[in-house]
């Protein structure tokens, strides 16, 4: 009798192990960035905070170097994922390449135009005839910087004396006083403010919604785990909105080699211009401003299809979180 009951306790825990389903392993997935960047902060927050863990992720960060690598390493199948500007998605899709964007990253223009104290500075148009720091092309901020001349009826190549440099380097020529104007990126731009530089123009305002920064996939990506990424997304962004301290304290981990007051400063006006999106929703409108700005440069001959080309099913799944 004993013995029977034993066995009989024994099937019933054999029965119950069966019918309940294992606990499924993470997915693994890597996603390459083009930099490591202030830009890609809610990329950080993602994985500082636990997001994409919890949504059954065991993500790998890489680090590309440069937008076409990250985008070519999508291409080839050795990452899911990669951040960078859509207008390197954009110009690939339109040569074939099976690839679109699936959630935003960044959707202000994040550049702004600074200068030394004491120059004077009322509209683009004082800028002629000056010397201008600027990153080297193709960049999106110089890309911005010739498209604003144009506009205002200025010749970029002979409109200003541009001194192109390597992203990220364009505080240090704009310090040394070796020009008077420079065209930046964050944490430059608060680099420069430090050494009492000021701020006079910035894009994200002039523009509004601009679809600055985004994820790329190929067209055939597992979409399980597509929507587990952009749900990260949506869920770092939710958590940015709402929480500037925390978010500061992520970026002042991310960037340890850099003073943490200009860390701080950077973030927060991101935070302040829109930079960074409350949600991981890309309009039509955002793109359109966007790609606009490549058309006028003759990098991309015409507006991508939004229908074909931004993944809504997966954004408005994400949105569709409580």
């Amino acid at each position: 009798m004993w013995l029977l009951t034993r066995v009989a306790r024994a099937i019933a825990l054999i029965a119950i192990l069966l019918a309940t389903p294992a606990l499924a392993e993470s997915k693994k997935v890597t996603l390459s960035q083009a930099f490591q960047s202030m830009l890609y902060l809610p990329l950080y927050v993602a994985i500082d905070e636990g997001f994409f863990t919890q949504q059954g992720l065991d993500l790998t960060k890489e680090t590309a170097g440069a937008p076409t690598v990250a985008l070519s390493a999508v291409i080839s199948g050795s990452a899911q994922f990669s951040i960078h500007g859509p207008e390197w998605t954009a110009i690939a899709a339109s040569k074939g390449a099976p690839v679109n964007i699936i959630a935003n990253v960044v959707n202000g223009a994040a550049v702004w135009i600074a200068t030394a104290p004491d120059v004077k500075f009322d509209s683009i148009k004082d800028v002629k005839g000056q010397k201008v720091v600027t990153g080297l092309m193709p960049t999106t901020s110089t890309s911005l910087f010739m498209k604003l001349l144009k506009e205002n009826g200025m010749d970029p190549k002979t409109g200003v004396e541009m001194i192109q440099v390597a992203i990220g380097s364009e505080p240090g020529p704009f310090v040394a006083k070796q020009a008077n104007i420079a065209v930046m990126y964050e944490p430059g731009l608060d680099q420069a403010v430090a050494k009492g530089m000021k701020v006079v123009l910035g894009f994200p305002k002039s523009y509004g919604p601009y679809a600055f920064s985004t994820v790329t996939a190929r067209n055939d990506v597992d979409p399980d785990t597509a929507q587990r990424v952009v749900n990260g997304m949506e869920m770092a962004m939710r958590f940015m909105t709402k929480n500037e301290a925390k978010t500061v304290e992520i970026a002042k981990k991310e960037f340890p080699t850099l003073d943490p007051v200009v860390v701080e400063a950077a973030v927060k006006r991101m935070l302040g211009d829109g930079v960074y999106p409350p949600s991981v929703d890309i309009t039509a409108d955002a793109l359109k401003v966007s790609m606009d700005t490549q058309i006028a440069l003759g990098n991309l001959a015409s507006q991508p299809d939004y229908k074909a080309f931004v993944v809504k099913k997966f954004i408005d799944q994400a949105l569709a979180m409580k």
